[in-house]
Order: structure tokens, then C-alpha cells, then sequence
């Protein structure tokens, strides 16, 4: 069969694939986030000038990177949902919503515990400390239009506008620290230059940051998988109800 954009829009189909790939998502995530936090903070030497502060940023790094892939998800989930009225996709765009506020909330909080050592603040409103609160605030608002809005057909058009006019930020939370003189550090690991990160941080970055994707990838699924179910059960319900 010809691979089209509709091959795994089947429901049943995705639930059969990610049961049997669920467990080895776990096995990488566990795997990964067990030995990159090893090496982050116990292999890792401290930082020549930030100290043993700079491991806050084993978390706080790899959560605002998943902030920004979990809202990645949701526009390219909405515009497939949008154009080709994939079954699956807006269940991927409703579902990404949830984890990645969280990640952008621990990317705060961490920001925040990392910026008081080296800033002497908790917080400053600078480009992009207020771009990546304003992508909370970008999540939270889309969460609450899923739960107000009760028709979910309609739900999904509305909060894919959303998501879709919303990706205006990604790119101001990319190149804030490019566009102004902000407090915030420069890019440091993704640059045409290359890292400025010395390996012996960069590798345990990388590592930690590789399971947590994984962890991400392993919540999305069974966050997809519930939805699927709860929409059978209404259908059913409904069903029933004309019956």
C-alpha cells in the first residue's frame, strides 16, 4: 500500500502501533534521563565561572527546548487537522498541549533558580524570559478553549487558529537573544558557529535532553491513546442516546 498522508489516520491503527511501542519509549526515556542526570551531576565537572549552579541547566535547558517542540506539534497537528482533516491530528495537537506547558513551566521555574545566582533576580522581563511566559500563557489559553467550547469539532477549528496564530512567538523565543541586548545568555548549543558549551557539559546535555524527548514522545502517546477512548465512549454514549 502506497504511503499516504491518510496511511495512519485509523485510530485502531495507532492504538495497535504505539501498544507495541510504548514499552521501548520507556525503556529510552528511563535510559536516558537515568544516565544523563548520572552524568550531568556527578560526571560533569562544574563550570569555570557559573559553578556547580550551571547544572540547573540540565533541566532547564532540555525543558524550554521540549516547551517550544510540544507547541511544534500542535501547529503542525493543526494545520494537517485543518486542511486534511486527519483524524489523528487534532487528537496529537489536544493531547502535546498539556505536556508542553508543563515543560515550559519547569523551563521557568528553572530559569528562575538558575537566574538568581547569576543574574541576582528570579526574574527579569526581558525577551526571552516574557516570550517563553507568554507561550504558558499561549498553552493555558488553548487548554481552556477544548474545555469551554462543547461541540468538539468546533473545538478543534477554534484551537487550531489559535495554535496556528500563535506560532508567531516560536521564532521570538528562538531569536530574542539575537534581535535584543537581552540578559539573557546568548544561544550557546544551536549555532552556525557551532557550540560554545564545552563537551564534557554538552554530552550529558544532549543525553538528558534525548530521554526527556523520549519521556515526551512516551506521554503524548498514552495522552493520545486516552483521547481516542474517550471519544469512542462518547460516540458510543451518543449512540445510545439516539437509539
Amino acid at each position: 500500500m502506497a504511503w499516504s498522508i491518510h496511511t495512519y489516520a485509523n485510530p485502531t491503527r495507532f492504538m495497535n502501533f504505539s501498544a507495541i511501542v510504548l514499552p521501548y519509549v520507556w525503556a529510552l526515556a528511563g535510559a536516558g534521563i537515568g544516565i544523563g542526570l548520572y552524568l550531568s551531576f556527578f560526571v560533569a565537572p562544574p563550570d569555570y565561572q557559573q559553578g556547580d549552579s550551571v547544572r540547573i541547566m540540565f533541566v532547564h535547558v532540555p525543558s524550554a527546548w521540549l516547551s517550544q517542540f510540544g507547541y511544534g506539534i500542535m501547529v503542525a497537528s493543526s494545520i494537517v487537522a485543518l486542511i486534511f482533516r486527519h483524524p489523528l491530528a487534532d487528537v496529537a495537537a489536544k493531547s502535546a498541549a498539556p505536556i508542553g506547558a508543563v515543560f515550559t513551566f519547569l523551563a521557568l521555574v528553572a530559569g528562575g533558580l538558575w537566574g538568581k545566582p547569576m543574574w541576582g533576580t528570579y526574574w527579569v522581563w526581558d525577551a526571552r524570559t516574557t516570550s517563553t511566559l507568554v507561550l504558558l500563557f499561549i498553552y493555558l489559553g488553548y487548554m481552556a478553549l477544548w474545555a469551554t467550547i462543547e461541540d468538539p469539532n468546533r473545538a478543534a477549528r477554534v484551537a487550531a487558529v489559535l495554535a496556528i496564530v500563535g506560532a508567531v512567538n516560536l521564532p521570538i523565543i528562538r531569536f530574542s537573544v539575537d534581535w535584543w541586548n537581552t540578559l539573557h545568555q546568548p544561544a550557546s548549543v544551536f549555532r552556525l558557529d557551532g557550540p560554545t558549551i564545552h563537551s564534557s557539559l554538552l554530552w550529558p546535555l544532549f543525553v538528558v535532553a534525548l530521554g526527556f524527548t523520549f519521556f515526551f514522545i512516551g506521554v503524548l502517546m498514552v495522552r493520545m491513546r486516552a483521547e481516542i477512548l474517550r471519544r469512542k465512549v462518547r460516540t458510543l454514549q451518543m449512540q445510545q442516546a439516539a437509539a
